[in-house]
């Protein structure tokens, strides 16, 4: 029998992926495996962010001399990758057996496997080295946590605003009423002149707050990685030269200086689940877009945003070998591929469906939605499809996250697509994870609350106190 990591066939299958092995259905395995060996040894997993902020998981895991001590590799491997994108991360404590520890310090270096994730979480988000440290579980620090009370701030007059890949939006927003909202087409990933966003952005801002009496603050969103309102990464500048970053980096901080009032930028993921909490007056909220990829947002069970990454797109949710390939990353299995339109083009030859070659990805998506409206049998596979493959991964990020309610939106949820997810997943959590249906709500936002709500939320991220 292999030593390696024992995969699962899940109750559920995937109407168009036979070979689907869902990560939380492995990782289960493992640890019934464990408990039967007599309980293993721990795994401590310990993640500095910025600001010296620090997250730590624990597990178990077998020990270096247990014949199954192989099968640690994987799933430590894999556990560390869903941590480093569900909180961000610069330097990492392996504390568990050595050759754990060692493994993902091989992994993940400058040459090796998971040099994509080396590179952009050190160089890129953080400006560090990365930094993997095999030790003792006991020499793992503890968890060092920065949750921001960041939000849910209404008095006064406010500003919000959203920067998508094709359109900006901006609203005035008076004691929490959204008295003017405008959408304004634009082009920021082909521009290379920072000066445009810059403007672009700072027009829009202007004429929102021209709509009000006075302005007392600036909330804002968009896909990418923020860190103390200076943008790490972000979709929106990839057409910027290297050697212009720079004035991308400072471009909040500088509309902050030229508006002269408190202004927060944060992840549109955080944006929407914070709206989300708001709207459900509740806590706990798990928010995923599947749109062009998959985006996600957190609002902890206290209220708080997190100051963690939640880039759910590079997070694990399929072990099985010949998963599909992320072609940014080149790892396998991750949530891009599964959770957005990708996953629909990915799945349309086997539902029988050839989506014309358009350089305009929105309309190939709209093919493929305009098959399923009209009832293609095919077409209705690749939803449901998509809706066991969420149900499996709800129940894996529920291992990570505290979460009493899942909003799922973003373009693939429209028209049939979102009811059909719907129904697949939570027909998955009833069948195989019946302890979690009973306590997790999953549902689509309405109109409202996505389009109102998030300018809103957005809007009221900044406390009027200093914008902290």
């Amino acid at each position: 029998m292999s030593n390696a990591l024992r995969l699962v066939e899940p109750r559920v299958p995937a109407p168009l992926d036979p070979g689907f092995r869902p990560a939380v259905l492995a990782n289960r395995q493992f640890q019934k495996e464990i408990e039967d060996a007599g309980g293993g040894v721990p795994l401590v997993i310990s993640l500095e962010r910025a600001e010296g902020a620090i997250s730590r998981f624990e597990t178990r895991v077998f020990p270096d001399e247990h014949p199954r001590a192989e099968a640690n590799l994987m799933y430590a491997e894999r556990i560390f990758k869903f941590l480093l994108w569900q909180w961000g991360g610069w330097k990492a404590w392996i504390g568990g057996p050595r050759a754990i520890g060692e493994y993902i310090q091989k992994a993940y270096s400058p040459d090796g496997a998971r040099a994509f994730d080396y590179h952009f979480m050190g160089e890129d988000v953080y400006d560090e080295t990365f930094t993997v440290i095999p030790c003792d579980a006991s020499e793992a620090p503890p968890a060092r946590e920065q949750g921001q009370p960041l939000g849910r701030h209404l008095e006064g007059c406010r500003v919000g605003f959203d920067l998508g890949a094709s359109d900006r939006k901006a609203s005035a927003v008076v004691d929490g009423e959204a008295v003017y909202s405008e959408e304004v087409v634009w082009s920021p990933g082909a521009n290379t002149d920072p000066d445009y966003h810059y403007k672009e952005i700072l027009t829009g801002l202007k004429t929102a707050a021209s709509k009000m009496p006075r302005l007392d603050a600036i909330g804002g969103s968009s896909a990418g990685v923020y860190v103390d309102n200076k943008v790490r990464i972000a979709s929106l500048f990839r057409g910027i030269p290297k050697e212009n970053f720079d004035r991308v980096r400072s471009l909040f901080p500088r509309i902050q200086k030229e508006m002269g009032v408190p202004l927060v930028m944060v992840n549109d993921g955080d944006v929407t689940a914070l709206a989300g909490s708001m709207s459900l007056e509740d806590n706990g909220v798990l928010g995923v877009a599947m749109g062009s990829s998959e985006a996600a947002g957190y609002v902890n069970m206290e209220g708080n945003l997190t100051g963690w990454l939640s880039e759910l797109a590079f997070a694990p949710v399929d072990y099985q070998p010949n998963a599909a390939e992320d072609e940014w990353s080149k790892d396998r299995g991750v949530g891009a591929r599964y959770f957005s339109q990708q996953c629909v083009f990915r799945l349309a030859p086997a539902a029988g469906i050839e989506i014309p070659d358009d350089p305009v990805l929105a309309h190939k998506l709209k093919f493929a939605q305009g098959k399923l409206e009209e009832g293609h049998e095919g077409a209705t596979k690749i939803w449901e499809t998509m809706g066991v493959y969420l149900g499996y991964a709800l129940a894996h990020y529920a291992d990570f996250y505290a979460v009493k309610h899942m909003l799922i939106l973003g373009r693939c949820t429209s028209g049939r697509g979102g009811p059909l997810i719907l129904d697949g997943a939570r027909h998955v959590l009833a069948t195989e994870f019946p302890e979690l249906a009973g306590r997790i709500n999953i549902q689509l936002p309405d109109e409202k609350s996505r389009r109102v709500g998030q300018s809103i939320a957005a809007a009221s991220l900044p406390a009027l106190d200093g914008g902290k």
